[in-house]
């Protein structure tokens, strides 16, 4: 099977460029690199806030790295230790080695990562791909996850024609000149084409080749597995990938115990739609799973 990998030297050197430029641009506070190596290569994952307590991980979607959480290191920080991780086979720092087949691949991975990072119980943020990953590292490794935070995550739907319309718009947008984007990012309900530095970045990135499977919809029991974690599933009104409502039914069915919140005015993009509701329901979401461990 096939690994993600830049096509060639040249287009490597280019996205690190662009990579290490916008980390300085948009990271400039503290951080500690660290390169974990896992089964399926080495995972690079940014370190940062306090030294002791459980630590906010935070797991972004396709495409993405640690960096398309810039505006929530900050306020997240503050508070709780936290964990920026470049997902294995994504464009990042990371370097994949083996291949990730399927979901089970992904749940060891971030598995050896946790435990090789002494995470014995971490609060998990994942958007899209991301949200999809913490969700099947739950179901197939419990008793790590302290909670669950899930930005509009995949697994809740097959990938159909309106959200891959929704992705080549957006590219298409972003490419668009700089004073256009505003109304072209409320036309395609996209507003991470507003992400300047990111936007430079994934152009950067168009010489890498993503190898990693198209996440499965979760089946009932899965989602049974999940259990009594605390989980908040935080769900774009407006999304491209997914019914809301639907999702919103299903999950409040075969979870009883999870939060579900339908946002107005976000989309898939729901990061960048409503980073400051965002925020404050992942502090809300993290405060109550501590407290309530106590």
């Amino acid at each position: 099977m096939r690994i993600s990998q830049f096509k060639n030297a040249k287009a490597e050197d280019r996205f690190r460029t662009a990579y290490e430029r916008t980390l300085a641009e948009l990271w400039p506070g503290p951080r500690t690199a660290v390169d974990v190596p896992t089964a399926f290569g080495t995972t690079r994952v940014y370190r940062t806030g306090p030294q002791r307590g459980e630590p906010i991980v935070l797991l972004p979607g396709s495409g993405g790295n640690a960096l398309m959480w810039h505006r929530y290191i900050d306020p997240l920080s503050r508070r709780y230790p936290l964990i920026a991780v470049d997902t294995i086979g994504e464009p990042g720092a990371s370097v994949q080695t083996a291949a990730i087949a399927d979901g089970r691949d992904g749940a060891v991975w971030l598995e050896e990562l946790l435990a090789a990072l002494e995470v014995t119980s971490a609060h998990l943020v994942g958007c899209s791909y991301g949200g999809w990953l913490a969700l099947g590292h739950q179901i197939q490794h419990p008793g790590r996850t302290a909670s669950l935070t899930l930005l509009d995550p995949a697994g809740f739907a097959t990938f159909g024609p309106r959200f891959y319309a929704w992705l080549i718009a957006g590219g298409l947008a972003s490419a668009a000149p700089r004073p256009l984007r505003p109304r072209l990012a409320r036309l395609v309900g996209n507003s991470a084409i507003l992400e300047t530095e990111l936007m430079s970045l994934m152009r950067a990135s168009m010489g890498f080749s993503r190898a990693l499977p198209v996440p499965p919809v979760f089946s009932d029991d899965e989602l049974h597995r999940l259990g009594d974690v605390p989980s908040l599933f935080l769900l774009g009104a407006r999304s491209a990938l997914h019914d809301s409502g639907q999702v919103a039914d299903r999950i409040r069915s075969s979870v009883p115990s999870a939060r579900v919140e339908i946002v107005p005015g976000a989309g898939h993009a729901l990061p960048t739609d409503q980073p400051d509701l965002a925020i404050d329901r992942i502090l809300r979401a993290v405060a109550n799973a501590s407290r309530n461990r106590l």
